[in-house]
């Protein structure tokens, strides 16, 4: 919240939640549920695996996930050759 200059209020309309909710999560040290964590992320654009990751985490724009999801359904060579395409595109600037 702090790197976004966020305050409460705006965490609890960015992630749909109550204000008591997150005014127990942040002041009353309460554990959240599962619900709230993953609403909360949604509201930061970050997976739970970000969340719960130390130092800097990339923020994945709706574009970036459809791109590491059709990856994902790659075989190796296809990553390969999709790989040296990308190096092909960016030599030819």
């Amino acid at each position: 919240m702090k790197e976004r200059g966020w305050t409460d209020y705006r965490l609890t309309k960015e992630a749909g939640l109550s204000h008591s909710t997150v005014t127990n999560v942040f002041h009353r040290n309460n554990a959240p549920t599962l619900p709230t964590l993953k609403a909360v992320c949604a509201a930061f654009n970050i997976t739970l695996a970000q969340f719960f990751t130390e130092g800097n985490t990339l923020e994945l724009t709706e574009e970036m996930h459809t791109l590491f999801t059709k990856w994902n359904a790659l075989t190796s060579e296809q990553k390969q050759a999709l790989l040296a395409l990308i190096d092909t595109m960016k030599s030819a600037k």
